[in-house]
């Protein structure tokens, strides 16, 4: 049963999360140290989690899926209270019942502390909504899978994951065709908006190309990349008419912060590797991590290396693969390195030069030889343009103009 019951963690954790933004005021703050030094310091000192359990109650699995669905409401439901300028019956209530005024403390509530209960409730939306979301759409033959799975992300303004995920990420990734992967030497801060607006495109052609092959109208709800967005706007109608206009914004930006954290998870995931692309995807194509509390969070998402090499298997069945590459520590601890580009290079060179020596083949070897020389080409560039900016150089030209003025008709 504990095999069973150690996927529940993050529900609990998240549960403690809602109730630091239901507390409001220094709780926040409070609620968000506690929650990313859990995951941070339970991954470095629990170890990693290498059993291979046969875990054969689909029910009980299910639940534990779809058990993300009341607890995302209940998140949404209490950041749009935190923000709302509204006086909800029930927390009128609750107030009067009990030794703490909730109320007050909303009110009394900065705008830091709200900033940051809006990064928090992003995070555990991308844990509760996101990485079930991502689990659910992997179901193609299960459609009320993939749909829960499409509204959970909606929220995140990604229900078109359902597409590009599926049938273009899984398909190249680690190459050039691929928007989530990384080269190396791209940092965090380059990648993540290139990220979303290319599997954005890349969603809208995949949905074309079907819709044209069935002989369907593109403009129309066949289009699940349209309907996708339909969604988006479902939710944010919903939070206006619970929280307002500053329900809306609220909801807006913990939507964007949970789709901004799954391009930095997919950043990390795959950074630097690369695959030729009529090659099959192996466990080596991307970044595995065992660590213990990690795979507890995230359904095992972290055994990624798996993931890829079978996007099919569902979580409970999904290996460690020891010998795949390992990522540098846990899933809250590297998202945090990788937003320190020079430390996170400097950290990932010496595994990327032993997955170089170790594990790739003549044909990627010459991939990485390729990019390497395309990217001193592109610095080359970039530095005969800033010199050529230069003010001296400037000036040399407006010089040179004044000179030889350029001769007009005179009229």
């Amino acid at each position: 049963m504990l095999h069973y019951l150690k996927f529940a963690n993050y529900f609990l954790s998240t549960m403690a999360g809602v109730t630091a933004i239901l507390f409001a005021q220094h709780w926040i703050l409070l609620g968000f140290a506690i929650f990313v030094v859990f995951y941070v310091l339970g991954d470095a000192f629990f170890g990693e989690d290498l059993s291979q359990p046969e875990l054969n109650n689909k029910a009980l699995l299910n639940i534990m899926l779809y058990a993300s669905v009341p607890t995302t409401m209940l998140l949404l439901a209490v950041s749009l209270w935190l923000v709302t300028p509204y006086d909800w019956a029930i927390m009128q209530w609750l107030s009067a019942t009990s030794a703490y005024d909730f109320i007050a403390a909303k009110e009394a509530t900065n705008a830091f502390e709200i900033g940051v209960a809006l990064v928090f409730c992003g995070l555990m939306l991308s844990g509760v909504a996101t990485v079930v979301g991502h689990e659910l759409i992997h179901r193609i033959g299960n459609k009320k899978a993939v749909t829960t799975g499409r509204w959970l992300l909606a929220i995140s303004f990604d229900a078109s994951f359902s597409i590009e995920h599926v049938f273009n990420h899984h398909v190249h990734v680690a190459t050039e065709k691929d928007p989530v992967t990384a080269k190396r030497g791209t940092s965090v801060y380059a990648q993540v908006p290139l990220a979303i607006i290319r599997t954005s495109m890349a969603a809208w052609q995949i949905e074309k190309k079907r819709l044209t092959r069935k002989k369907q109208s593109i403009f129309s709800f066949h289009n699940q990349y349209i309907t996708g967005w339909l969604m988006s706007v479902a939710w944010l109608s919903l939070a206006t008419v619970l929280g307002g206009w500053q329900g809306l914004l609220f909801v807006t930006g913990v939507g964007i912060a949970a789709k901004v954290i799954l391009e930095i998870v997919n950043y990390m995931e795959h950074y630097g590797l690369v695959r030729h692309p009529r090659e099959p995807v192996r466990p080596r194509h991307s970044w595995n991590n065992n660590r213990r509390i990690s795979c507890w969070a995230m359904f095992n998402l972290p055994r990624h290396s798996h993931h890829h090499a079978k996007g099919a298997v569902p979580f409970e069945k999904l290996e460690a693969m020891p010998d795949a590459p390992i990522m540098i520590g846990g899933y809250i601890s590297t998202m945090l390195l990788v937003l320190i580009p020079p430390l996170w290079f400097s950290l990932m060179r010496p595994k990327l030069q032993h997955w170089d020596k170790t594990m790739a083949n003549e044909k990627e070897l010459e991939i990485i030889a390729q990019q390497a020389q395309d990217a001193v080409e592109r610095k080359e560039k970039r530095l005969a343009l800033i010199k050529s900016l230069h003010p001296m150089r400037f000036i040399q030209i407006m010089l040179a103009m004044m000179k030889n003025p350029i001769k007009g008709n005179n009229r």
